[in-house]
């Protein structure tokens, strides 16, 4: 017995040190000295503050500013808390499930209430939650459906608002990946720099 485990316990320690220790300060070191930024968690500031990531949404819910993509997080207790980071997760409801069917007439009677002048269909990503709930980006047609009620909100003018949403679409990642979007945090941002 003593024969055949010591040899396990010296791979399992050894195995154990090497993935479990070396392996992710390697790589954590390696991932600071190449990209310090997103290492860092790839954080917005404001006035020397940290005030959200990159990579993170934001509940906005002032007339005055774009709405994010919805997000289906719950807390520890399973009760709705947005864009929670320590449990990210969807909803999971299938398409046929009436619950998601009335979350998704709810959300749309919201921004027709905000909005009764917008007009045309009201983009799916502002509708729906991503499968992390997590989701910062919204796509453009989503900006564009918002622009009316921003600019009305803000006091300023529709094709002022219309050009900002414009210079903040970013492209594919690598120019094939994914598609357009626009990242909310940083439009409001750039909004609130508007006069």
């Amino acid at each position: 017995m003593n024969l055949q485990l010591r040899p396990a316990l010296v791979s399992f320690l050894a195995i154990s040190a090497l993935t479990g220790l070396a392996y992710p300060f390697v790589i954590t070191g390696l991932s600071k000295l190449i990209f310090p930024r997103q290492a860092g968690g790839s954080l917005i500031l404001k006035d020397g503050k940290v005030i959200g990531s990159e990579w993170i949404g934001q509940p906005f819910t002032a007339p005055k500013d774009f709405w994010g993509r919805p997000s289906a997080t719950v807390d520890a207790d399973n009760k709705p808390l947005p864009y929670n980071g320590v449990n990210s997760g969807g909803s999971n409801l299938a398409p046929s499930n009436p619950d998601l069917h009335k979350a998704v007439q709810d959300r749309i009677a919201a921004l027709r209430t905000a909005d009764p002048e917008a007009r045309g269909p009201v983009p799916v990503d502002l509708v729906t939650a991503s499968g992390s709930g997590l989701d910062p980006h919204i796509s453009p047609a989503s900006a564009a459906y918002q622009v009316h009620r921003v600019a009305k909100a803000r006091g300023l003018d529709e094709a002022r608002v219309r050009d900002l949403v414009a210079a903040h679409i970013e492209g594919p990642q690598l120019g094939v990946l994914g598609e357009s979007r626009v990242n909310v945090l940083k439009l409001n941002l750039a909004l609130d720099q508007l006069r």
